[in-house]
Order: structure tokens, then C-alpha cells, then sequence
């Protein structure tokens, strides 16, 4: 990659720490800022959700650390993560800190930054493409549509506790909101799917769940709200996952690009049943 690219790019100094986003997946979804900050960082400290592939583009000569919490297994704590990115900023080193996705989207990234800050660790924010919605496109899935819908909840599916969020007025969220994504949702999408019909939602409600979004083994599974928990276990499928909900995911009919990439014909041009004219300019 040419250096020319990046001559006007930020430099990184030592003791700061910058945290970057990167993406659901797919390398290619990195911004200019990530991979300049790849090439340049002395300590990368990553997360279990970044790829490989990512990695192969740092600094040979930097020290990469891994700090991936993935529930039910082995995890650094937070606390512990964070200590450790003000101990190397304190150390004069460039850390950058890699997270998946986008840093300040259910990705701890706020906590973090908080914490350096506090310390008196400088520090900058790229943004990355959120699992949320950049995932959802990979499956052919948008999460706003304009004959679908004018509103679009993000959500988590478990607290810190790692249960269903107690906090989250799911029967409030049913009724008000047209698409639903939901994030680390699979342990418990049976109760969540339960809460969302009970606050209005029908059984029938399309459901899409995109493991592994954006990589070479992503699956996508479209189910219904109420068959969702028992398809999901039946398709044997694990995370990481996202999971929308609402009307929005029958656009995959038409738009599930990687497939018509690969010769497949879309399945329903106009899967909405109520089709506009191509507009012009």
C-alpha cells in the first residue's frame, strides 16, 4: 500500500492510545485512519472479533496483545484491559486499541476511553462500520428502507450480568419501533422473541440471524419471530450473531447480493408487494 496514502494522514505519538473500530469482518471494510493506524502503532491490544487478515497489515514490528471477551469462555476483564492500555501509554508506547465493529457500539469502547481519559492518556476515536448495520448489508439485509420502515432500534441481548436486559422496555420497543437489531441476542432469543410478542409483535414477524457476518463463514438463517429460538437450534448455529427483526429483512429476497453474485437469480423482485417505479437523477 502506497505510503503517498497516508502522508496526510495523523501521525501517532508515543503515550497515546487510539481506539478504532474494525469492522464486522471483511478487511476491506477497515477506513484509511485504521489501517494508518495499523502501520504505526508499537502495541495493538485486539479483540477475539478481528480478523486475521487485519492483523497481517500491522507494524511488523508491533507487539500484538489479545484481549477477547467472548461469553461463556475464558475473557480478560474489563477492568484488567483497561489498566493495561494506561500501563502502555504510560510506557511511551503507540497502542492502538482494535475492537470489532464500531468502538462505541455495544463494544465497551465508551468505558474505555472514559477510563484513559480519567488518567490523563490522550487519546483518539475512529469510528468502524458496526456489525448492526455493515453485517446486515453483507446478508442483503438494510436496516431502513423507505417502504418499510422510518425507524430502526439497536439493541443488546444480555447486561452485564449476561442475562436478558432487565433494563430495556422490550414491550415499549415492540410498539415503537419498525426494525429491531438486536446484538448478542442468540443465548436468549426465546425470551426475547417472547417479550416482543407480548408486546405486540406478530408470530410471523420476519427474522433474519447472520452469524459471522461479513467473513468467509458467515451463515444467514430467515426465520419468524415465533419459530426463531427453535430454528436457530436447529440450524445448529453459534455466535456471533446479529438478528433483525421486522419487515426490512424480506428485502433479502431481492437484495441478497453474494448469492446473485455466484449466478443465483433474486428470489422475489418485489418481496414488499408494493412496488415503485425506477427513479431517474
Amino acid at each position: 500500500m502506497s505510503d503517498s496514502l497516508f502522508s496526510s494522514l495523523p501521525q501517532m505519538s508515543p503515550g497515546w492510545v487510539w481506539l478504532c473500530g474494525a469492522g464486522p469482518g471483511d478487511p476491506g471494510l477497515l477506513t484509511l485512519h485504521a489501517v494508518n493506524a495499523l502501520r504505526q502503532a508499537d502495541v495493538i491490544v485486539y479483540d477475539a472479533l478481528v480478523d486475521d487478515r487485519v492483523l497481517g497489515w500491522a507494524n511488523p514490528q508491533a507487539e500484538k496483545v489479545y484481549a477477547g471477551k467472548r461469553g461463556g469462555k475464558p475473557s480478560a476483564k474489563q477492568r484488567d484491559i483497561s489498566l493495561r492500555l494506561i500501563a502502555l501509554a504510560r510506557e511511551g508506547r503507540r497502542v492502538l486499541r482494535l475492537k470489532g465493529g464500531d468502538p462505541f457500539v455495544f463494544g465497551r469502547g465508551g468505558e474505555e476511553a472514559q477510563t484513559l481519559v480519567q488518567h490523563g492518556i490522550p487519546i483518539r476515536i475512529i469510528p468502524g462500520i458496526s456489525a448492526g448495520i455493515g453485517g446486515l448489508a453483507y446478508a442483503g439485509v438494510p436496516v431502513t428502507h423507505r417502504d418499510v420502515n422510518q425507524s430502526v432500534t439497536f439493541v443488546t441481548g444480555h447486561d452485564q450480568s449476561g442475562a436478558t436486559p432487565s433494563t430495556l422496555d422490550w414491550e415499549g420497543i415492540a410498539r415503537g419501533s419498525q426494525v429491531i437489531v438486536i446484538y448478542m441476542g442468540m443465548k436468549h432469543i426465546a425470551r426475547i422473541a417472547e417479550a416482543l410478542i407480548a408486546g405486540g409483535r406478530a408470530l410471523d414477524e420476519p427474522v433474519a440471524v447472520v452469524t459471522s457476518a461479513a467473513t468467509d463463514a458467515q451463515q444467514v438463517l430467515e426465520t419468524t419471530l415465533g419459530t426463531a429460538a427453535a430454528d436457530i437450534a436447529r440450524a445448529g448455529l453459534a455466535p456471533p450473531a446479529i438478528i433483525c427483526v421486522g419487515r426490512a429483512v424480506l428485502m433479502r429476497q431481492v437484495l441478497d447480493w453474494q448469492s446473485m453474485a455466484t449466478g443465483a437469480a433474486p428470489r422475489d423482485l418485489d418481496p414488499l408487494g408494493r412496488g415503485r417505479p425506477a427513479e431517474a437523477g
